[in-house]
Protein backbone atom coordinates (compact mmCIF):
# COMPACT_ATOMS: atom_id res chain seq x y z
CA UNK A 1 0.00 0.00 0.00
CA UNK A 2 1.17 3.54 -0.57
CA UNK A 3 0.42 7.21 -0.06
CA UNK A 4 0.13 8.49 -3.61
CA UNK A 5 0.43 12.15 -2.62
CA UNK A 6 4.18 11.59 -2.30
CA UNK A 7 4.64 10.24 -5.83
CA UNK A 8 3.92 10.81 -9.52
CA UNK A 9 2.06 7.55 -9.93
CA UNK A 10 3.29 3.97 -9.98
CA UNK A 11 5.27 3.76 -13.22
CA UNK A 12 8.88 4.93 -13.43
CA UNK A 13 9.31 8.35 -15.02
CA UNK A 14 12.39 10.19 -16.19
CA UNK A 15 11.54 13.51 -14.57
CA UNK A 16 9.65 12.62 -11.37
CA UNK A 17 9.72 10.18 -8.47
CA UNK A 18 7.35 7.23 -8.88
CA UNK A 19 6.42 4.38 -6.53
CA UNK A 20 8.04 1.78 -8.78
CA UNK A 21 11.40 3.55 -8.68
CA UNK A 22 11.41 3.77 -4.88
CA UNK A 23 10.32 0.14 -4.54
CA UNK A 24 12.99 -1.08 -6.96
CA UNK A 25 15.67 0.86 -5.07
CA UNK A 26 14.60 -0.84 -1.83
CA UNK A 27 14.56 -4.21 -3.58
CA UNK A 28 18.08 -3.64 -4.87
CA UNK A 29 19.26 -2.94 -1.31
CA UNK A 30 17.83 -6.28 -0.21
CA UNK A 31 18.72 -8.72 -3.00
CA UNK A 32 21.37 -6.76 -4.87
CA UNK A 33 20.60 -7.74 -8.46
CA UNK A 34 18.48 -6.20 -11.18
CA UNK A 35 14.96 -7.62 -10.97
CA UNK A 36 12.03 -7.43 -13.35
CA UNK A 37 9.12 -5.80 -11.48
CA UNK A 38 5.59 -5.93 -12.92
CA UNK A 39 2.71 -3.96 -11.38
CA UNK A 40 -1.02 -4.65 -11.45
CA UNK A 41 -2.03 -1.15 -12.53
CA UNK A 42 -0.80 2.26 -13.62
CA UNK A 43 -2.06 4.59 -10.92
CA UNK A 44 -1.83 8.31 -11.73
CA UNK A 45 0.03 11.00 -9.84
CA UNK A 46 -1.60 11.60 -6.44
CA UNK A 47 -3.68 8.40 -6.49
CA UNK A 48 -3.36 6.16 -3.42
CA UNK A 49 -3.40 2.38 -3.00
CA UNK A 50 -4.81 0.44 -0.07
CA UNK A 51 -3.87 -2.73 -1.94
CA UNK A 52 -1.41 -2.84 -4.81
CA UNK A 53 -0.05 -6.12 -6.21
CA UNK A 54 3.23 -6.57 -8.02
CA UNK A 55 5.40 -9.45 -9.13
CA UNK A 56 9.17 -9.91 -9.16
CA UNK A 57 11.30 -12.70 -10.62
CA UNK A 58 14.52 -13.46 -8.80
CA UNK A 59 16.86 -16.37 -8.11
CA UNK A 60 17.66 -15.02 -4.65
CA UNK A 61 17.12 -17.53 -1.82
CA UNK A 62 15.51 -15.12 0.67
CA UNK A 63 12.16 -16.53 1.88
CA UNK A 64 9.01 -14.42 1.42
CA UNK A 65 8.53 -13.56 5.10
CA UNK A 66 12.10 -12.26 5.38
CA UNK A 67 11.79 -10.36 2.09
CA UNK A 68 8.70 -8.58 3.40
CA UNK A 69 10.48 -7.48 6.59
CA UNK A 70 13.64 -6.44 4.75
CA UNK A 71 11.78 -4.36 2.18
CA UNK A 72 9.84 -2.53 4.88
CA UNK A 73 13.12 -1.57 6.56
CA UNK A 74 14.33 0.08 3.35
CA UNK A 75 11.08 1.65 2.14
CA UNK A 76 9.95 5.14 3.22
CA UNK A 77 6.96 5.58 5.53
CA UNK A 78 4.78 6.33 2.50
CA UNK A 79 5.07 2.72 1.21
CA UNK A 80 4.49 -0.56 3.06
CA UNK A 81 4.67 -4.21 1.96
CA UNK A 82 1.69 -6.04 3.48
CA UNK A 83 2.30 -9.59 2.27
CA UNK A 84 4.82 -11.52 0.21
CA UNK A 85 4.41 -15.03 -1.21
CA UNK A 86 5.73 -17.31 -3.92
CA UNK A 87 3.66 -17.67 -7.09
CA UNK A 88 3.93 -19.80 -10.24
CA UNK A 89 6.54 -18.55 -12.72
CA UNK A 90 3.86 -17.61 -15.26
CA UNK A 91 1.91 -15.40 -12.81
CA UNK A 92 1.38 -11.82 -13.99
CA UNK A 93 -0.10 -9.29 -11.52
CA UNK A 94 -1.86 -7.36 -14.28
CA UNK A 95 -3.04 -9.97 -16.77
CA UNK A 96 -4.09 -12.55 -14.15
CA UNK A 97 -6.24 -9.98 -12.33
CA UNK A 98 -9.97 -10.79 -12.47
CA UNK A 99 -11.24 -7.41 -11.28
CA UNK A 100 -10.26 -4.32 -9.32
CA UNK A 101 -12.06 -2.16 -6.81
CA UNK A 102 -11.54 1.58 -6.52
CA UNK A 103 -12.99 3.95 -3.96
CA UNK A 104 -13.30 7.73 -4.19
CA UNK A 105 -13.59 9.70 -0.95
CA UNK A 106 -15.34 13.06 -0.66
CA UNK A 107 -15.22 15.22 2.46
CA UNK A 108 -18.67 16.86 2.35
CA UNK A 109 -18.62 19.73 4.80
CA UNK A 110 -18.52 23.50 4.49
CA UNK A 111 -15.30 23.53 6.55
CA UNK A 112 -12.23 21.74 5.25
CA UNK A 113 -10.68 18.93 7.26
CA UNK A 114 -6.88 19.34 7.42
CA UNK A 115 -6.42 15.60 7.99
CA UNK A 116 -8.08 14.82 4.64
CA UNK A 117 -5.99 17.32 2.70
CA UNK A 118 -4.60 15.26 -0.17
CA UNK A 119 -6.67 12.21 0.81
CA UNK A 120 -10.24 13.22 -0.06
CA UNK A 121 -11.93 15.79 -2.29
CA UNK A 122 -13.27 18.69 -0.22
CA UNK A 123 -16.79 19.33 -1.56
CA UNK A 124 -18.19 22.29 0.36
CA UNK A 125 -21.06 23.50 -1.79
CA UNK A 126 -24.08 21.52 -0.59
CA UNK A 127 -25.03 18.46 1.39
CA UNK A 128 -24.63 15.55 -1.03
CA UNK A 129 -27.64 13.25 -1.15
CA UNK A 130 -26.04 9.81 -1.16
CA UNK A 131 -29.38 8.16 -2.00
CA UNK A 132 -29.66 10.08 -5.30
CA UNK A 133 -25.99 9.55 -6.06
CA UNK A 134 -26.27 5.83 -5.38
CA UNK A 135 -29.23 5.61 -7.76
CA UNK A 136 -27.20 7.45 -10.40
CA UNK A 137 -24.17 5.21 -9.82
CA UNK A 138 -26.23 2.08 -10.50
CA UNK A 139 -26.41 3.18 -14.16
CA UNK A 140 -22.72 2.29 -14.50
CA UNK A 141 -23.42 -1.40 -13.81
CA UNK A 142 -23.04 -3.91 -16.62
CA UNK A 143 -20.91 -4.17 -19.76
CA UNK A 144 -20.66 -0.91 -21.72
CA UNK A 145 -18.37 1.01 -24.02
CA UNK A 146 -17.03 3.66 -21.60
CA UNK A 147 -15.52 6.00 -24.20
CA UNK A 148 -17.47 8.89 -22.61
CA UNK A 149 -15.61 8.20 -19.36
CA UNK A 150 -12.05 8.10 -20.69
CA UNK A 151 -9.59 10.96 -21.14
CA UNK A 152 -8.20 10.87 -24.70
CA UNK A 153 -4.41 10.54 -24.87
CA UNK A 154 -1.69 9.44 -27.26
CA UNK A 155 -2.16 5.76 -26.52
CA UNK A 156 -3.55 3.61 -29.30
CA UNK A 157 -7.33 3.17 -28.90
CA UNK A 158 -8.37 -0.35 -28.06
CA UNK A 159 -11.45 -2.09 -26.75
CA UNK A 160 -13.27 0.53 -24.66
CA UNK A 161 -15.75 -1.95 -23.21
CA UNK A 162 -15.57 -2.75 -19.51
CA UNK A 163 -17.85 -4.73 -17.18
CA UNK A 164 -18.79 -2.99 -13.92
CA UNK A 165 -19.83 -5.42 -11.17
CA UNK A 166 -20.39 -2.99 -8.32
CA UNK A 167 -21.19 0.72 -8.24
CA UNK A 168 -22.55 2.39 -5.13
CA UNK A 169 -22.37 5.50 -2.99
CA UNK A 170 -22.61 5.60 0.79
CA UNK A 171 -22.12 8.13 3.55
CA UNK A 172 -20.32 7.80 6.88
CA UNK A 173 -20.63 11.10 8.70
CA UNK A 174 -19.13 13.77 6.44
CA UNK A 175 -17.32 11.25 4.24
CA UNK A 176 -19.17 10.20 1.08
CA UNK A 177 -17.57 7.21 -0.67
CA UNK A 178 -18.09 6.04 -4.24
CA UNK A 179 -17.11 2.36 -4.68
CA UNK A 180 -16.75 0.74 -8.09
CA UNK A 181 -15.56 -2.72 -9.15
CA UNK A 182 -14.85 -3.74 -12.73
CA UNK A 183 -12.83 -6.16 -14.82
CA UNK A 184 -10.71 -3.19 -15.89
CA UNK A 185 -10.67 0.60 -16.08
CA UNK A 186 -9.90 3.14 -18.79
CA UNK A 187 -7.65 6.17 -18.33
CA UNK A 188 -9.24 8.44 -15.66
CA UNK A 189 -12.45 6.38 -15.81
CA UNK A 190 -13.24 6.39 -12.08
CA UNK A 191 -12.41 10.08 -11.71
CA UNK A 192 -14.75 10.96 -14.62
CA UNK A 193 -17.47 8.73 -13.15
CA UNK A 194 -17.07 10.67 -9.90
CA UNK A 195 -17.14 14.03 -11.66
CA UNK A 196 -20.34 12.96 -13.40
CA UNK A 197 -21.95 12.01 -10.08
CA UNK A 198 -21.06 15.46 -8.74
CA UNK A 199 -22.78 17.01 -11.78
CA UNK A 200 -25.83 14.96 -10.77
CA UNK A 201 -25.56 16.42 -7.27
CA UNK A 202 -25.51 19.91 -8.79
CA UNK A 203 -28.61 19.22 -10.89
CA UNK A 204 -26.68 19.64 -14.15
CA UNK A 205 -27.10 15.98 -15.09
CA UNK A 206 -30.11 13.83 -14.20
CA UNK A 207 -29.45 10.29 -12.90
CA UNK A 208 -31.37 8.73 -15.79
CA UNK A 209 -29.22 10.64 -18.32
CA UNK A 210 -26.16 8.53 -17.56
CA UNK A 211 -27.18 5.61 -19.86
CA UNK A 212 -27.50 8.09 -22.74
CA UNK A 213 -24.06 9.56 -21.95
CA UNK A 214 -22.63 6.04 -22.08
CA UNK A 215 -24.45 5.31 -25.35
CA UNK A 216 -23.20 8.49 -27.09
CA UNK A 217 -19.50 7.65 -26.54
CA UNK A 218 -18.72 11.35 -26.23
CA UNK A 219 -16.33 12.55 -23.50
CA UNK A 220 -17.82 16.05 -23.65
CA UNK A 221 -21.17 14.82 -22.30
CA UNK A 222 -19.82 13.37 -19.05
CA UNK A 223 -18.75 15.36 -16.02
CA UNK A 224 -15.27 16.75 -15.32
CA UNK A 225 -12.37 14.63 -14.16
CA UNK A 226 -12.38 14.70 -10.35
CA UNK A 227 -9.04 15.46 -8.64
CA UNK A 228 -6.72 12.53 -7.98
CA UNK A 229 -6.52 13.10 -4.21
CA UNK A 230 -9.73 11.20 -3.37
CA UNK A 231 -8.98 8.08 -5.44
CA UNK A 232 -7.71 4.81 -3.97
CA UNK A 233 -7.00 1.45 -5.57
CA UNK A 234 -8.73 -0.46 -2.81
CA UNK A 235 -8.71 -4.17 -3.73
CA UNK A 236 -7.30 -6.40 -6.45
CA UNK A 237 -8.98 -9.77 -7.13
CA UNK A 238 -7.29 -12.87 -8.60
Amino acid sequence: MYDGSKFHGWQIQSNAVAVQEVFQNALHCVIGDETDVKGCSRTDSGVHANMYCLGIKTTHKIPPERLKAALNRHLPNSIAVLECEEMPLDFHPRYDCKKKQYIYKIWNNEVRNPFYDGYALHYRFNNLDETILDRAAKNYLGTHDFTSFCTPDNRRPGDMSRTVYRSDVERNGDIVTFTVEADGFLYNMVRIMTGTLLRVAQGKIQPDEIPLIIEKKDRQLAGPTAPACGLYLNKVFY
